[in-house]
């Protein structure tokens, strides 16, 4: 077992000996490596090219100025100039290393997080799914920013620390001492932003899922005159988020403001210890400009840090969320997928709960279909029949027993392959932004028009499509707005017999349907039959029994009754 905390819930997947205590972003360590390998030596190079300036002005102040030769001024001015160029262009690697790196992360786990978005969303419908695709922009983000640098830069403190302390002890004390206040307030900044910045996540969590809810039932709550409690639950949500928000920007900003004032009041210091020196002829003039510029140079990581520690406890965080969700597998993929199902379905002593958890809908049911065959589930609302369709489906993990095809389980087929052989209707219609071709074909890139023409002609939808705008090339909108309810649902129909799948599952598919459409549901499920499919379908009219062979009914979530239609329903042979 392994356990993993999903944003507050507790998720208990199965899990290897192999994958155990694995992060779930080990795969992409190697690249962290290599990266800030190149970033660190790059650092290098660029904070001891940063001596140039100040090395510059004392040499300058103390040799030069006393000795009024005009070719060594020239020599150093070159000197200085060709170290300002490479700072440039070592500063520019530096940042586009970073941004490179940003951008293979995210390439490294666009994949993964697209399945973990859909999967989440399948098994527990009340979470933000969405949450890892913001993490990786979070991530992505601060990598881009100056933040990285910033942190890289601080070991480089003492670094100019220890040569102040080569030009005077007193500087490199001076200078010490600050960095150590300066230092003092980052760990501030940590310990005050933490725990603010995990509830700004959460509220805008919620903030999120109040808006969405409102912008998915617009119909509904404009009808019913819903406007004013949904607006009242969204200010509700945004002023709390606004809230954290504001509190997070003036704590930030009040320690951002005070670093920086107490940098500037430190660098004065260092010029009057600089000029107390000089004053006691301890020191040349030049120790004045140069350690000036030293400790400027030696305090600006400090408060780069401190300016950016915000950018970066959210990327830690984001961080911290994707090594745990990344390690939740979801399903297994078989190394041996077996080849298509042609023969039965068998479902044994089946449990399904509703996602999310609960107590279960579904209750130890069992039953055998074989090829040719169609049933329907009968029983009262309630009674978890879809429930059932969705656990034959595969898309709801069962709590135990299990689901097979050809005797083998549905893990045993990567999903990919397995739904080409699976036709689902959900009871829910929702087609997918696109064209009605794109639809009916699954978005497959390598389908054919006749195999689309095919799957609309076995639903019977032919004549409907070429009635539309664009006949084929019609877009349906976001969720098929474009259409009517009886339209959505013959489309759905159709992409459900595309390309001639063996299991086709159907939840209430006669819900939006004239007598036409009823007829063409009949004819596309008798056709499935014929050429050795299984049809399993919900059904509250009674009128697309006909072309079902068994029934099997529930109540309570238990089967009931299962058996030839004849004589389950004997009042409705045909």
């Amino acid at each position: 077992m392994r356990i993993t905390c999903f944003w507050g819930r507790v998720i208990i997947t199965k899990s290897t000996a192999k994958a155990k205590d694995k992060h779930g972003l080990a795969p992409i360590t190697p690249l962290l490596r290599r990266t800030f390998l190149g970033i660190a030596v790059v650092s290098a190079f660029l904070n001891v090219l940063l001596l140039a300036g100040s090395l510059y002005m004392m040499l300058v102040y103390d040799l030069v100025i006393p000795g009024r030769s005009v070719p060594t001024l020239v020599g150093l001015l070159l000197m200085v100039v060709a170290a300002y160029v490479f700072q440039g262009l070592l500063d520019a690697i530096r940042g586009q290393l970073l941004v490179h790196l940003a951008g293979n992360i995210d390439m490294q786990l666009e994949a993964k997080s697209h399945e973990l978005v859909v999967t989440l969303a399948r098994l527990y419908p009340a979470q933000d799914s969405s949450q890892p695709i913001r993490d990786i922009d979070q991530v992505r983000g601060f990598l881009g920013g100056a933040g990285p640098t910033a942190l890289v830069d601080l070991p480089w403190v003492l670094f100019f620390v220890g040569v102040l302390f080569l030009l005077h002890p007193w500087l490199g004390i001076t200078v010490l001492v600050g960095a150590g206040v300066l230092v003092a307030l980052t760990l501030v900044t940590e310990w005050v932003t933490q725990s603010t910045v995990a509830e700004l996540v959460q509220l805008n969590r919620q903030r999120q899922q109040a808006i969405e809810t409102s912008r998915r039932h617009a119909e509904a709550i404009h009808a019913m005159g819903m406007q004013g409690q949904l607006q009242l639950i969204w200010r509700a949500a945004n002023g709390a988020y606004r809230d954290a928000q504001v509190r997070l920007g003036i704590k930030a900003s009040a320690l951002v403001t005070t670093g920086r004032m107490f940098r500037l009041f430190l660098q004065s210091g260092v010029l009057t210890v600089g000029a107390l020196l000089v004053l006691s002829g301890k020191a040349s003039g030049g120790v004045i400009f140069a350690s000036s510029i030293l400790s400027s140079r030696a305090l600006a990581p400090i408060e780069a840090a401190i300016a950016n520690w915000r950018g970066f406890v959210g990327a830690r965080q984001s961080w911290r969320r994707l090594g745990d969700i990344m390690t939740f597998e979801g399903e297994r993929r078989p190394e041996q997928p077996l080849p298509p199902p042609r023969q039965s379905l068998t479902a044994e002593a089946l449990t399904l709960a509703p996602p999310g958890g609960g107590e279960p809908t579904v209750r130890g049911i069992s039953f055998l279909a074989y090829a040719g065959e169609a049933i329907a589930i009968l029983g009262p609302s309630g009674s978890g029949k879809s429930t059932l369709l969705r656990g034959l489906a595969g898309s709801l993990p069962a709590v135990s027993g299990e689901v097979r095809l050809d005797g083998a389980t549905m893990t045993q087929w990567p999903r990919e392959t397995l739904g080409r052989d699976i036709g689902y209707l959900p009871q829910n219609v929702e087609l997918l932004p696109g064209t009605v071709a794109q639809n009916i074909a699954r978005f497959d890139p390598a389908s054919s028009p006749e195999r689309i023409i095919a799957a609309a002609e076995q639903a019977g939808v032919t004549e409907m499509i070429q009635r539309l705008p664009g006949g084929y090339n019609t877009e349906v909108g976001i969720d098929g707005r474009h259409l009517s309810g009886g339209q959505r649902q013959r489309i759905a129909l159709a992409r459900a017999l595309y390309n001639d799948p063996f299991l086709i599952l159907l939840d209430e598919p006669n819900a939006n349907l004239d007598s036409v459409g009823e007829a063409a549901l009949i004819d596309a499920i008798r056709a499935v039959k014929a050429r050795g499919g299984i049809v399993i379908l919900v059904a509250h009219r009674p009128s697309v029994l006909v072309a079902v062979d068994n029934v099997l009914a529930v109540r309570d979530g238990r089967a009931v009754s299962y058996g030839p239609r004849q004589q389950i329903l004997p009042e409705r042979t045909e």
